[in-house]
């Protein structure tokens, strides 16, 4: 059985009376990557906060590594490496200096904390850092010391709010191998603004509106170019073709676009057998004379879906045929 290694179980958290978030629950299991995607004040800080411990929940519960962290919460944070969006460091302290001292606070044994600080440092590449005070050093770099003092400690659970901000995209695309590399070593969830990092290193996605969750779905499921959804375009007009298509027993759904030029049929079509639906269509645009322009898999990318989810009442720009989306928050 995977075991569970992060959950959070109708979690609210109001300030006054604004609520912040509203009965949020989901889990993640041993050594899978969550994307948590949304807007500004979606929640994903709150979320973030609450999870490592930082601001109890108004109602609800929390665990980490099966410790609650409201009756446990020694268990619960010694499985935690939580690396915030603005990292607090000393900038007076080198940056070996600081992370022995990270490691002694999450209580490595004094004699392996030498080596666990080179371990570290040679993960982060910032072995030829070592000597240099951390107020010397770049935004970038001191970001790697925020990720390097979450890795202190070897916690099962890596919490990382926006942690590539301030990366050169070369330093963005180190960090996203790097975390390649820790895939299955611990379980990660990564709040991010740039969904192509998501996309590159997530094995799951949650995309928070108003404080609750609006999408989650497996990064595969959404990848995938096979489905019961095809966009198609004919040669005739939608008000011959429209009637035609929607009498084929394996048509679930039909979205129009009625924005493309007179004489022409822009559809994205929902079906319940594909290999059937392939037959039907072959038959009927033989019967009417009517040439197939295009026929592939609607696959939706993940801005698309994030644009959705957040403005669900909206057309997503450039998809309005889109508009009544298959794909449910």
């Amino acid at each position: 059985m995977v075991r569970t290694m992060i959950s959070m179980v109708n979690a609210t958290k109001k300030y006054g009376h604004t609520v912040a978030v509203r009965s949020v629950s989901f889990h993640v299991p041993k050594g899978q990557i969550l994307g948590l995607l949304g807007q500004n004040g979606a929640g994903k800080t709150t979320i973030l906060n609450m999870l490592a411990g930082y601001i109890p929940p108004t109602s609800g519960c929390i665990s980490i590594g099966g410790a609650d962290m409201l009756d446990d919460p020694e268990r619960a944070r010694m499985q935690l490496g939580y690396m915030p969006e603005i990292v607090p460091l000393y900038p007076e302290m080198t940056v070996g200096e600081f992370l022995a001292f990270c490691c002694a606070l999450k209580r490595v044994v004094k004699k392996d904390i030498p080596a666990h600080v080179e371990d570290v440092m040679k993960t982060c590449s910032l072995s030829h850092m070592r000597h240099h005070l951390i107020a010397t050093l770049s935004k970038g770099y001191r970001q790697r010391v925020g990720f390097a003092q979450a890795l202190c400690g070897a916690p099962g659970v890596l919490l990382l709010d926006e942690p590539t901000a301030g990366f050169d995209p070369a330093q963005a695309t180190e960090f996203r191998q790097l975390i390649g590399t820790l895939a299955g070593q611990h379980t990660i969830i990564f709040s991010s603004h740039i969904l192509s990092e998501i996309e590159a290193v997530c094995d799951r996605v949650i995309i928070l509106r108003a404080g609750e969750i609006a999408f989650d779905q497996l990064m595969k499921t959404i990848q995938s170019d096979e489905g019961d959804s095809f966009r198609l375009r004919i040669g005739k007009p939608a008000a011959f073709m429209l009637p035609k298509l929607n009498s084929l027993p394996s048509i679930q759904k039909v979205h129009t676009n009625d924005t493309v030029s007179p004489g022409i049929t822009d559809a994205v079509v929902e079906v319940s057998d594909p290999v059937r639906f392939s037959r039907e269509l072959i038959t009927l645009l033989s019967a009417a004379d009517a040439p197939l322009m295009c026929y592939v898999p609607n696959k939706q990318s993940l801005e698309e879906i994030f644009l959705h989810a957040v403005n669900p009442l909206g057309v997503l720009p450039g998809a309005r045929d889109q508009h009544e989306s298959h794909l449910e928050a």
